[in-house]
């Protein structure tokens, strides 16, 4: 007897259609809202006006080193003209990460503070972790059907479980002696929370939101397979149309792209932990 999961999902798929299409029709109103948002920021202005201000930022941040790479790397991106194919990248990755921060925040302290939620979120988080990505595109599509939000629901979903990881993991690791002292200057505990143990868990949690964004962002690209635009798009546009030069200048943008956003994400960490020196 073979089991067929496909016969247990797709009517519950249908129901979840039939039932609530009001809801998902809203979520996608919303996510269209903040994406369009984004996207009309990075692309309003001239790419070197973009560029300026990133490297102007990068230099400010962390110093002439980040400051030539965000250069070499967005300027790459601007000379093979996918200026706009990277924009899109760019926003799509935004939007996921900032949806699956707001997310897992919350849910990572709750973690930390209440065992038996934390016990309960750990195998599902093992089974989100396991699941190769492209899976998380089916019901995404079978539900929101193709296009930019699916993809975005899919990289949220994919992005969430580092960042709860490393979130329960930091405020476990905020030292008692810490909450005791906010406790005994009459701190409130909300003041604690932010006062106290964020500053605390900031580093550890900074490393979760770079594993984050660089799952993300690879969770984007292969969401081009499913119309989301961008950078995927182009690279899946040169494999079918066996155009190598398309796929090869996409897929060295994905590169520079990621190099970036690493880059950016690790001075932010450095940061986190302590006084950065200028290169």
């Amino acid at each position: 007897m073979q089991f067929n999961p496909g016969a247990v999902l797709a009517p519950a798929v249908d129901w979840l259609n039939a039932n609530f299409h009001g809801f998902f029709a809203q979520v996608t109103l919303v996510i269209e809202a903040l994406l369009g948002a984004i996207e009309a920021a990075l692309m309003t202005l001239p790419p070197f006006a973009v560029i300026a201000i990133v490297v102007i930022a990068a230099f400010a941040a962390a110093g002439l080193r980040l400051a030539i790479l965000a250069a070499c790397c967005l300027g790459f991106c601007w000379l093979t003209e996918l200026w706009q194919a990277s924009m899109q990248t760019i926003a799509l990755m935004l939007v996921a990460v900032l949806v699956a921060v707001a997310v897992a925040v919350p849910l990572g302290i709750l973690a930390a503070r209440r065992p038996a939620i934390e016990a309960t979120l750990r195998p599902i988080l093992d089974v989100m972790q396991t699941v190769p990505p492209w899976v998380y595109l089916i019901p995404a599509v079978m539900i929101f059907s193709l296009g930019r939000v699916p993809a975005i629901i899919a990289t949220i979903v994919y992005g969430i479980p580092p960042m709860l990881r490393l979130t329960t993991l930091a405020f476990r690791g905020v030292p008692h002696d810490l909450r005791e002292l906010g406790q005994a200057i009459g701190a409130r505990p909300r003041t604690v929370l932010w006062k106290i143990e964020f500053p605390a868990a900031k580093p550890t949690m900074l490393v979760g939101l770079n594993q984050c964004i660089l799952l993300s962002l690879a969770m984007v690209v292969l969401a081009g397979l499913v119309g989301a635009g961008g950078l995927g798009a182009e690279v899946t546009r040169g494999l079918t149309r066996m155009e190598m030069g398309l796929g090869l200048r996409a897929g060295l943008a994905i590169v520079a792209v990621a190099i970036l956003v690493d880059r950016l994400s690790r001075s932010a960490l450095d940061r986190g932990r302590g006084p950065h020196r200028r290169a």
